[in-house]
């Protein structure tokens, strides 16, 4: 059976750190994603502060579900590629001294096959697998940019469990992607889901996030594909609210309760 474990993307609190952590705990979140840019940066991360961190969140009731590592270009682009690898793998280190297997990132629009940019790809991404295997934490890329099949292609092609995927259903809905079929596609390989919902606007032709439970998400046929490929994961509120983010993201944990009475 499903277990329902309730995190929560401290950005979209958008408060300092230490505020979004007694808030997220305030508001029965269990786990929370950090930020490995903004909020918590691995070279500053000594072992003394690692520590004092994990003291925090346990004095709050919290863990960290995941670690958003948000970088400007993507693994197939040579610029810069060595020290994007390795800072990944600074990221991926420090969230398994946080307790936490699992950092997301953008990894880009899959290449197609054939191309350099493919080939770059698939290199970065199999020396940052091997770096997985080793500090005990996975790179998870956010499925937005493809459908599932092509990005289940690209993962096929490297070593076998060197990529997770970071599920966000409303990125798929506002980009046109079939969300059940994706997830369909790529549910074994899930590491982390967000439970961040979107509607069509056909007035306008566009589609927004909304909150949780007000959208299109089948959230039924969502959490019985995690539920089928044993997921043991957070499941992730993100809100990109301009005002009322605290009160919107508290909505958004009791609607997972009661998804899961």
């Amino acid at each position: 059976m499903l277990q329902l474990k309730k995190g929560l993307n401290l950005e979209s609190l958008r408060q300092p750190l230490k505020t979004a952590l007694v808030t997220a705990s305030r508001l029965g979140a269990e786990g929370v994603e950090i930020n490995a840019r903004t909020q918590l940066h691995p070279a500053t991360m000594s072992r003394t502060a690692i520590r004092h961190f994990l003291k925090t969140l346990g004095d709050l009731n919290l863990s960290v579900a995941a670690i958003h590592f948000p970088t400007r270009r993507t693994y197939g682009d040579i610029e810069d590629l060595e020290r994007r690898i390795d800072a990944t793998k600074a990221a991926m280190s420090m969230a398994y001294e946080l307790g936490c297997n699992v950092v997301c990132n953008r990894i880009g629009n899959t290449p197609e096959q054939g191309t350099d940019a493919r080939q770059t790809m698939v290199e970065a991404l199999t020396d940052i697998g091997m770096h997985a295997h080793k500090c005990g934490a996975w790179l998870a890329a956010q499925s937005d940019n493809d459908d599932g099949q092509k990005l289940l292609g690209l993962m096929e092609e490297l070593p076998l469990n060197s990529l997770k995927v970071d599920f966000d259903p409303a990125a798929l809905l506002m980009r046109q992607q079939p969300v059940t079929e994706t997830m369909k596609a790529l549910a074994e390989h899930v590491a982390h889901f967000r439970a961040r919902d979107a509607v069509q606007d056909l007035s306008v032709g566009k589609t927004s996030e909304v909150q949780l439970g007000r959208g299109s998400v089948d959230w039924s046929a969502l959490l019985g594909l995690l539920e089928e490929k044993g997921y043991q994961g957070f499941l992730t509120v993100q809100r990109d609210a301009e005002s009322g983010a605290i009160e919107q993201c508290g909505e958004s944990l009791e609607y997972l309760d009661q998804l899961f009475q």
